[in-house]
């Protein structure tokens, strides 16, 4: 097609969107199928839910080139509130008569997709051959298996990986720790500079930022997380590593009810704390303060310490993934989309979301971006099974009482036994 042509038939689809929507808001909510019928006479018309605002001019561009391709339509909604899927699934199983349009296809959180799957809200996807090892790492995939079938596409993901200031390690001519035995020990011996306050803090009031301590030992539904036989929570794995995590409130007194997430990465920017953990937020926020002027440091982002020479650590990660409706009556148009949005645009993700996507092969301006990728591929999903879902509130307390000194192994065993009973 021609490049003037094409940028009218974009120009075209995007205004049919936005009439689209329009309509919806001035007339009554019982005439919209109508009216968006006849504004998307040819092709099919799929609606995507989608909870996230920082998508939305994204996926209105995407819907925009899906169309040029395929001439099926694609309405992106944002459905916010608490009850996510709880509003999915009125939409699609009891519909009211002022009841937004079913979703065709949605994005969710993979702990999540249990629930979605037993309630006949997710159904096994036909992925076309992409759901693989050459475009998604294994935690990706595991993130979006449930009872061994793919039932979502991986679309992006969050984790923490481990953030330092290049500037000082350089100046103290010291390597980037591999074990939190090497912080310990740089901290010992570190000349700090005056605005120095703290070698290493992080969110200890956070089970997101805390995991890693655990998650290479603490196993809740195995790799995909869906599996009720496969939970060993009280082991002596688990117990040796939250031992040398509540032995570092010895040489990082951190305040659990002071410290936030923003209080350290703004104080990581001020210059004020050599090393922390952080989540991929984190480059965009130190990329403006150095364009600002307000840090004036280089800095690094790699894969979390391991905790000693013998125990390893595992950071936690959540993929979004992009589920087909299984009340959709067009699964088959709505598995080509989804693939569509995966497989072709997934590099321009991150500088239109802030999102990073869960596929390789995307280059970023930003080297920093891609470094997350590593620890994402060695990372452990949060597991899907429903009768974990108060498990990371029952582990967060947990942390934060051994932090406070109480003992480890009677802890770890009364959580052992609560998981135990629930999911029994």
């Amino acid at each position: 097609m021609h490049p003037y042509k094409k940028l009218i038939s974009l120009t075209l689809i995007l205004l049919l969107l936005a009439g689209a929507a329009l309509a919806a808001e001035t007339i009554p909510q019982t005439q919209e199928k109508e009216v968006r019928e006849t504004i998307f006479a040819s092709g099919e018309t799929l609606y995507f839910w989608y909870a996230d605002d920082a998508l939305t001019d994204y996926l209105t561009n995407v819907s925009a080139a899906y169309y040029e391709e395929s001439g099926n339509h694609v309405i992106p909604v944002l459905q916010t509130g608490h009850e996510y899927l709880e509003a999915i699934n009125n939409a699609s199983v009891h519909p009211a008569e002022d009841s937004p349009q079913m979703p065709d296809l949605y994005v969710i959180s993979n702990d999540s997709l249990e629930r979605a799957y037993l309630a006949g809200l997710a159904t096994q996807i036909a992925d076309g051959g992409i759901c693989n090892t050459d475009t998604f790492p294994q935690t990706a995939l595991d993130a979006v298996t449930y009872r061994e079938k793919y039932v979502a596409y991986p679309f992006y993901y969050e984790t923490s990986a481990f953030l330092y200031n290049k500037t000082y390690m350089e100046q103290a001519e010291r390597e980037v720790p591999r074990t939190i035995d090497d912080i310990l020990a740089f901290a010992d011996e570190y000349d700090a500079p005056e605005q120095v306050e703290a070698v290493f803090q992080w969110v200890v009031s956070d089970i997101f930022y805390n995991y890693y301590f655990t998650g290479n030992y603490m196993i809740v539904g195995g790799e995909a997380g869906d599996d009720p036989t496969q939970v060993d929570i009280d082991n002596s794995q688990t117990k040796a590593c939250l031992e040398v995590y509540q032995n570092l409130n010895q040489y990082f007194s951190i305040d659990t009810k002071e410290v936030t997430y923003d209080t350290v990465l703004q104080d990581f920017i001020d210059g004020k704390i050599v090393m922390t953990v952080a989540t991929t937020d984190a480059v965009a926020r130190l990329e403006e303060a150095k364009e600002n002027g307000d840090f004036p440091y280089e800095y690094g982002i790699t894969v979390m310490p391991d905790l000693t020479a013998d125990l390893k650590g595992r950071s936690l990660s959540v993929t979004n993934g992009i589920v087909i409706n299984g009340y959709s009556e067009k699964g088959e148009t709505a598995n080509d989309f989804a693939a569509f949005l995966t497989k072709n645009h997934a590099d321009k993700l991150y500088e239109n979301t802030g999102k990073i996507a869960s596929r390789y092969g995307v280059l970023y301006d930003n080297r920093s971006v891609a470094e997350f990728m590593d620890e994402y591929e060695s990372s452990i999903s949060m597991p899907k099974l429903l009768g974990a879902g108060n498990f990371w509130i029952q582990l967060e307390v947990c942390f934060s009482r051994i932090w406070t000194g109480e003992d480890v192994e009677t802890l770890l065993r009364e959580l052992a036994d609560q998981m135990r009973q629930q999911l029994s």
